[in-house]
């Protein structure tokens, strides 16, 4: 098998996968409280109006508005405090022409009234008088029925990500448990002869296992349960039944190969042998992470990620973890980004993405990127490093204070 096929750009690989990829969301319900960062599998409707009933906005008095209009500094209204609505109380009084009722932040309005003036525009006059010296218009300060969301409008979409705003939203309509899909299980194995647990002491020609883990903290960020395999030799048989194995425990397989073409070979044969359709691309065009290879084995999708820590790290935030949200019947979220300059000048190839380490450091008011440079076997240049960012195929390269967009980590 030769080393690469034709190299492909991620996101032309990314639509090439998708194309071919067939997604069944199984749905699962779930406590509300513990929901966040889930993806709904079937829209959610408001229950009821929220707020149920004509709540203020500010400290001060209900008031009819129209009692107000004039009023001023120079020439205030005067109003009789009939009585106070009570926080979490119904109101037990009513407003009429001239009068006045004392009401808190989210309490009640009172029967009568359509408008709040702020405390801060009153003057107390005695213990049942008070002036108003600004007006109001009807509806000022008033949070009105159903003005939050109206009973049986969508509330949140099926495939929407849940967000803590979400959480808090849905709580206040007294919707405790959600139907959401349920977290694509992702079979991590990770190959190499050099490679031992991280509780080993390496032997020399040895290394700890990386891959293992950064990729199962990435598939859980992106919504994923991981399945550890453990690891698997340079050994064509014990390879295939390694990930014969994960096939049947997960919806996603990821392997990490080793570094070199032979180790490559063996990882993309294997992979091919798995089923059909099979391999669908062998070869990105970024570096770090070329000799990628990304397949499709019924309706799994399985990937061949470098074995060097940070091109598997780069290539899995770039064409697994949208795959994963995918499989949960959503859209991937952008990723946070910031802009910086950099702070120096990048060389690059036209004709491939490099994607380039960066720390940011903030100067004078103005935030600076500053690549952190380092072979894609040495796992410190990802950890002191903030961000990424991408030089693209079109481009030879950055000038220094050229303005980037940096992919947060």
């Amino acid at each position: 098998m030769p080393e690469f096929f034709n190299v492909v750009p991620p996101a032309q690989a990314l639509a090439l996968l998708r194309k071919r990829l067939s997604v069944t969301v199984r749905p699962e319900g779930l406590a509300t409280s513990g929901a966040l960062g889930r993806v709904l599998s079937e829209a959610i409707y408001a229950p009821a109006d929220l707020p149920s009933f004509p709540r203020s906005s500010m400290d001060g008095y209900a008031v009819r508005a129209r009692d107000t209009f004039g009023a001023s500094e120079g020439l205030p209204g005067y109003f009789t405090v009939v009585g106070e609505v009570l926080m979490g109380a119904v109101a037990t009084v009513a407003v009429g022409m001239g009068q006045a009722a004392k009401v808190h932040t989210g309490g009640m309005l009172a029967p009568g009234a359509d408008a709040v003036v702020m405390v801060e525009n009153t003057q107390r006059v005695d213990d049942s008088t008070i002036e108003v010296v600004r007006p109001v218009a009807p509806g000022e300060n008033v949070v009105q029925v159903g003005e939050d969301i109206k009973a049986m409008e969508q509330v949140l979409p099926a495939g929407h990500v849940l967000r803590p705003q979400d959480l808090g939203g849905l709580s206040a309509l007294g919707v405790t448990t959600v139907t959401v899909a349920r977290r694509p299980r992702v079979a991590i194995l990770s190959t190499g002869d050099e490679v031992v647990p991280p509780e080993a002491t390496p032997r020399p020609g040895q290394v700890r296992d990386v891959n293992t883990y950064t990729v199962s903290a990435q598939v859980e960020r992106a919504g994923g349960v991981p399945i550890v395999l453990g690891l698997a030799p340079d050994n064509r048989e014990a390879l295939l039944a390694s990930a014969q194995r994960g096939l049947a425990k997960g919806d996603v397989l990821v392997l990490s190969a080793g570094s070199s073409v032979s180790t490559r070979d063996l990882t993309a044969e294997v992979i091919a042998s798995l089923g059909s359709p099979g391999v669908l691309v062998h070869g990105l065009a970024i570096r770090p992470g070329k000799p990628t290879i990304i397949a499709l084995v019924g309706d799994k999708p399985v990937f061949g990620l470098p074995g060097n820590p940070v091109s598997a790290m780069i290539v899995f935030d770039l064409v697994v973890r949208p795959v994963l949200y995918w499989l949960s019947g959503a859209e991937p979220p952008d990723p946070s980004t910031v802009r910086a300059r950099v702070t120096r000048n990048i060389p690059s190839a036209p004709g491939r993405e490099d994607y380039v380490p960066v720390r940011l450091v903030r100067k004078q008011g103005q935030l600076w990127a500053e690549p952190v440079f380092g072979k894609s076997n040495l796992i410190y240049t990802l950890v002191r490093s903030d961000g990424i960012l991408c030089i693209p195929l079109d481009k030879g390269g950055l000038y220094a204070e050229e303005d980037v967009e940096v992919r947060l980590w």
